[in-house]
């Protein structure tokens, strides 16, 4: 599939906006202001791309943690020969620099705050998944979005990765047979682990901001940098980790927006660290015409099963997997008939597609289409992980009401959509 044809695929998602600015018409001359909060491993990822696009010119980077911060605008520099400011408050940086387009890759904690104040501020952004910690504050994303006339991507960028593109396909050609069920899983390998005790932060880290919104607990070596995900005042583990890539292949190939009931099983069954989110963990998804399922754990790593990571779509005429660094496969179902294969095509580092949705995400500011990977469509995906752990916490099955976005009949269980900043940070509306 060329370029033509993916753009092509993808205005099934555009709608324009009259009252944005047509940023960009001068073709490859104009390089947008871009900015980058949380430059880390991953915003570094995604910041090379946006360099290498060409349409960037780097003002600015922000970091709490100075020994991230230093590093990454030194980095930059090299690259480009832009001599970024650097700031450790993303709020006095969007005062100052007034950025055309934001990079928010930070912890999930912060997504929400900071994509909303840049989107106020009149940034387009590019988001990390998942979009936010809790349900309502991708809704108050979403929402902050569409006022604005801002462009919003999320970087669930599978969604442009060719052999992706090309087995969603196939999914829909028919092949496949009816479609009665969906398997999605990550199975990783460890062991046990044992706990690391909690320290002073290190020289040059504001702890303090770093947990911002969220509880503020004593420093520990395994939260920060890059294992925030598996303690749960910061993220949701790797159902909201992982577990979003894959709910968003599911509701890319469903007509159906999200599932009528969640419900969720698991715990802390082998590991003996410090981390609180499950080791273990299954996740059911009912919707109007098929079944779906999540599961992972974080040991046991074997070679008795075919594949590691993805999703399964089990059909009449046979099952197919969607998977990362082994493309997809087709298993016929009838004995004789050959299986079908497509190999990956990923970019390095860390074997992803962030070259192609950055791509993306210029052409929307540019013709005032809606992404590929819009907030609306970053929030429903995002709200299945969520959902997954929300039924987790509260230890029994929810009903969803996806059109209002409430849990039907379960007071308790609707208060986990949401939840108390820390002061003096303000839950978004």
């Amino acid at each position: 599939m060329n370029r033509r044809e993916f753009l092509k695929g993808a205005g099934a998602a555009s709608m324009t906006f009259s009252a944005m600015p047509l940023l960009g018409i001068q073709g490859a001359a104009r390089r947008y202001k871009t900015a980058l909060v949380g430059s880390g491993w991953w915003g570094m990822n995604i910041l090379r791309c946006a360099i290498e696009a060409g349409e960037s010119k780097v003002v600015a980077l922000c970091d709490v943690d100075q020994n991230l911060l230093d590093p990454a605008a030194e980095e930059v520099e090299r690259l480009t020969g832009d001599r970024p400011k650097r700031y450790r408050d993303y709020r006095e940086l969007l005062s100052a620099e007034k950025p055309e387009i934001v990079i928010v890759a930070t912890p999930d904690h912060w997504h929400a705050l900071i994509t909303i104040a840049a989107v106020r501020a009149g940034s387009h952004v590019y988001v990390e998944k998942p979009i936010g910690h809790t349900i309502r504050e991708g809704r108050a994303m979403v929402k902050a979005a569409r006022e604005t006339g801002r462009i919003v991507q999320v970087g669930t960028h599978r969604r442009v990765s060719p052999h992706n593109v090309s087995g969603m396909a196939f999914l829909r050609s028919g092949r496949v047979g009816r479609i009665g069920m969906v398997r999605a899983f990550v199975h990783y390998g460890g062991g046990p682990g044992r706990p690391t005790p909690d320290a002073d932060p290190p020289k040059g880290l504001d702890w303090e901001m770093w947990c911002g919104p969220a509880p503020l607990r004593p420093f520990n070596p395994r939260i920060h940098p890059r294992g925030f995900r598996q303690f749960l005042d910061y993220a949701n583990g790797q159902l909201g980790d992982w577990g979003i890539h894959w709910m968003d292949q599911i509701l890319w190939w469903t007509e159906e927006k999200y599932p009528k009931r969640v419900s969720s099983t698991g715990g802390r069954h082998i590991l003996r660290d410090n981390t609180d989110a499950p080791d273990t963990q299954v996740a059911t998804f009912e919707f109007e015409t098929f079944t779906a399922v999540w599961e992972h754990r974080l040991y046991a790593a074997n070679e008795a099963e075919k594949h590691s990571i993805g999703c399964y779509f089990y059909g009449t005429e046979g099952t197919f997997h969607m998977g990362w660094q082994d493309g997809w496969t087709f298993y016929p179902a009838r004995r004789g008939q050959p299986v079908v294969h497509e190999e990956p095509k990923l970019n390095r580092p860390d074997d992803q597609n962030i070259r192609e949705l950055w791509a993306d995400f210029l052409q929307s500011i540019q013709t005032r289409r809606l992404p590929v990977c819009d907030i609306e469509i970053g929030h429903r995906s995002t709200n299945m992980a969520l959902l997954g752990m929300l039924a987790l916490k509260a230890g029994r099955s929810v009903q969803w009401d996806g059109e209002k976005e409430q849990i039907v009949g379960d007071p308790a269980a609707s208060r986990l959509l949401s939840r108390p900043y820390r002061a003096p940070w303000k839950y978004p509306l």
